[in-house]
This record gives C-alpha cells, structure tokens and sequence, in this order.
C-alpha cells in the first residue's frame, strides 16, 4: 500500500463495513475489508495492514480465533475489536488473545477513530507518523487534532461542518469532487437533503478563506470542485 496507514475491518454486516470504512478512509487510513474469519487471515497474511478492526462474531468462526491465528502465526498487527458482545467476560478474552482494544456496538465514530489512533501509536509509531493529523496545502493549515485551521498563519474561524469540509478537500488536493463524494464523505449517513448543501457550503468556506488570500477552491461546472494552488 502507500504511505497511509492501513486497516483491515473484518465484519460481516455491510452497513457496519460501509461506515466504518467511510470513516477511516476520511482520516486517511488505507482501508480493506473481508467478511469472514477465512478471508480476514487471508487478507492479514496478503496485505500486512497496520490495524485490523475485528468483529467477534463471522459466520464462519469469530473473530477471537482470527486474534490467536494472527498472533500464532507471527503478526504484531494491531487489533481493534469491535463487536456487540459486551460482557466483561468477553473483553477479557478478547484482550487475553491479544487484542489491544475492545469496543462495542453501538459505538462512536469519533471514539472507534480515536481507538484506532491510539492503537496505532503503540504497534505502529512510524505508521502513527504519516498519518499526521496536520494537512498543509499552499498557505492553508488544518490542525486536525486542535480543530484548527490557519492561513498565512492566521486563524481561520470554521464551523464543524466546514472544517469537515475542508478537511476532505486538503485530503484530495488537485482532483474534482463531485457533488455526491463530498455528501458522501462530509454528511455521510446523517444528511437526508439535496446537493444543493454542497454548494452552500462551499461558498461560506470559500468566503473565509479568501478573506486571507487568493482562491484555492475551484468550480469544474458539471463535475464538482477541486482544491488547487492560486493561480
């Protein structure tokens, strides 16, 4: 894979997958997935991902038997469970076989983000490097962890919508984005409007922005937008 940080989510339900995936991808994690205990060794030995988020319960094993195959067989990968079997009995084990972490459903995004981070810090720091939570593009600056964003060294005031906003945009600098991959990736399973809200809000976070300096977003009429270097 590339410099990213890559993550296997093993789960048999694809709602679960899409989301998840969505999420990690989003915060720049390299993401594949596999949906049952056989694939997910497979996919683990081919792919050698940084993380795996593993799910307890597949339809042809669970996900314990995956930590202990994996930890038999050599792999220091981290491993997230993520399952709904909540008993302390349950956590126990799963961190037992080696497992680094447990969490259980329904969960957070923003926590299973933060739990993946912090596992990756531990069992990957090289790893937990290049996925710096700072993105620069031009004299553009987003602090992911501090919720910041500066430009010419100057605070930026954004709300959490436009931050998210931008945020993908400085994450796929020089490629157009359609209307549909930025509802996609900023709205995600809770927007049930229009498109219409993109262009919404990409005309505030144009507008703060060029408060400061020259335009860095640009519109590719029937195709979407795209962040590139001022002309």
């Amino acid at each position: 894979m590339s410099g990213q940080p890559s993550v296997l989510i093993v789960d048999d339900q694809a709602n679960i997958v899409d989301m998840v995936a969505t999420v990690l991808r989003f915060h720049g994690f390299a993401v594949t997935t596999a949906g049952t205990a056989a694939e997910a060794l497979r996919r683990a030995a081919a792919d050698r991902p940084d993380i795996v988020v593993l799910d307890v319960l597949l339809p042809d094993g669970d996900g314990f038997q995956v930590c202990r195959t994996l930890r038999a067989d050599g792999h220091d990968v981290g491993i997230v469970f993520l399952t709904a079997r909540d008993g302390t009995g349950e956590k126990v084990a799963g961190l037992s076989f080696g497992g680094d972490d447990y969490l259980t459903k329904p969960f957070s995004v923003d926590e299973l983000v933060a739990r993946v981070r912090a596992v990756l810090r531990r069992v990957r720091p090289a790893a937990a490097g290049a996925s710096s939570s700072v993105l620069v593009f031009a004299d553009v600056e987003l602090d992911d962890d501090a919720c910041q964003v500066r430009r010419g060294g100057r605070l930026v005031p954004l709300s959490p919508t436009e931050f998210k906003l931008l945020r993908y945009l400085m994450q796929n600098p020089n490629r157009v984005l359609s209307r549909g991959q930025i509802l996609d990736a900023v709205w995600s399973y809770d927007f049930a409007g229009t498109s219409n809200v993109v262009d919404t809000y990409v005309g505030y976070l144009r507008r703060k922005l060029e408060q400061l300096g020259p335009p860095v977003i640009s519109t590719r009429r029937g195709f979407g937008y795209v962040l590139e270097a001022p002309r």
